[in-house]
């Protein structure tokens, strides 16, 4: 948006033909800001020019770029469908979890602040009642809210991982070509084994680009596989 010059009155927006900033679209950029470059990686500035205003019409509309960042969450978090309830809790927290996990991929950086602080009361509410309900039914009592908050973190982190990997992917070729050239060591099975895995990865692209889901999977329904011998435990 030019800068009026010294004397010269700043016409309004409607008078220069341009269209009203509101907080959805400020919002709005701020979210297609962050799909394409992740949220840490874009300004308040850069925010403003996307819709054409100063910042101070940011700040007036949504605030400082906390507040902007928490819109941006909430908007994200809104987006995520639960599954249905006749599902088992196991197979309901396996879906809903995947799902996040997509979701977040879509807008990098909001899994760290997820996993950090979480969206707003508000926003969260539809997934945190449904989420601690389930496991309430399902017999966990007093641990369900901690129950909850383990497995809804824990996916947060491992995308969080995937985020962090896609800024340093020279470092991660570098340290798994480095692990993989310990595939052959009969003096270190256990860094043999990994290396071989890590070969694998190398050699075959679709194993490369299908090892983070298999992982965060993995790591879910492990936390899943715990709970349940934990909830046979207290029952017994």
């Amino acid at each position: 948006m030019p800068t009026p010059r010294a004397g010269q009155r700043a016409r309004s927006r409607s008078a220069s033909g341009l269209p009203a900033v509101t907080a959805k679209k400020v919002i709005d950029a701020a979210v297609k800001l962050t799909v394409e470059r992740g949220l840490e990686n874009w300004t308040l500035r850069q925010l403003a020019a996307a819709i054409g205003a100063y910042p101070a019409v940011v700040y007036h509309h949504v605030g400082d770029r906390d507040a902007v960042v928490c819109a941006v969450l909430d908007r994200v978090v809104g987006q995520l469908r639960l599954p249905d309830d006749g599902l088992d809790w196991q197979d309901w927290f396996v879906e809903l979890l995947t799902g996040l996990r997509e979701l977040l991929r879509k807008h990098p950086g909001t899994a760290r602040r997820m996993a950090s602080f979480g969206p707003s009361v508000a926003a969260a509410t539809p997934t945190v009642d449904r989420g601690v309900r389930i496991l309430l039914e399902a017999g966990f009592g007093d641990e369900s809210p901690l129950a909850h908050a383990m497995l809804t973190t824990t996916a947060c982190q491992y995308v969080a991982l995937e985020d962090d990997r896609d800024c340093s992917l020279a470092l991660r070729l570098d340290n798994t070509e480095e692990y993989a050239s310990y595939r052959d060591r009969e003096d270190l099975p256990g860094m043999a084994a990994n290396g071989r895995a890590m070969q694998q990865l190398l050699s075959d692209p679709e194993a490369a680009s299908g090892y983070h889901p298999r992982l965060f999977e993995f790591a879910i329904r492990t936390c899943l596989d715990g709970l349940a011998c934990r909830l046979a435990r207290t029952r017994g």
